[in-house]
Order: C-alpha cells, then structure tokens, then sequence
C-alpha cells in the first residue's frame, strides 16, 4: 500500500488520532440537564418555580424541593435551561446546568 499509494504507514498512525480530537472539540454540548443544588429560605417560592417549570403536582414539586440536590428538568436547550436557573435564583434557590 505505501509503494502503491504512496502514503507512509507512520504518517496516517499519526494523523488518524488527531482528526477524531479535533472532530470532538468542534462538536458543542446542545442539551443541558438542570439540577437544583440548594433550597435556601424561600421554600415555598422555590416550589412554585418546580411546579411551574415541570407541571407536576404540589405534593411531587413539594418532595422533589426537599430531595435537594436533584434533577428538576433534562435534555433541555441552553436558552431554555439558563431562564430556568434565572428563576431558581430569583426564587433563592441554587441551581446549575450540568
């Protein structure tokens, strides 16, 4: 294959694992997952953020709140997933994007 080709052996071990680091560089991270880290003081403002953002019941935003650290929301776009850690934080809650 070199003879006929032309192409060294050592040339393409070198160049094949570098093509695939910079292929996963390129390739940006689309969907974020919402994690609510800490409550803080305002419980009930934080509830009503769960709620708003899941659609579940009181009793099952209620539960998730009091699980904290937990996922509230996964595979959400990046827009969509900081407006959702903008209102955790303006209810007093600690949130991020995992």
């Amino acid at each position: 294959i070199e003879e006929e080709f032309g192409v060294s052996a050592a040339a393409m071990a070198v160049a094949a694992p570098t093509a695939g680091a910079a292929a996963a560089e390129v390739e940006e991270k689309t969907e974020f997952d919402v994690v609510l880290k800490e409550v803080g003081a305002n419980k009930i403002n934080v509830i009503k953020v769960v709620r708003e953002i899941t659609g579940l019941g009181l009793a099952e935003s209620k539960a998730l709140v009091e699980g904290a650290p937990k996922t509230v929301k996964e595979a959400v776009a990046k827009e969509a997933a900081n407006e959702m850690v903008e209102k955790f934080k303006a209810a007093g809650a600690t949130a991020e994007l995992k």
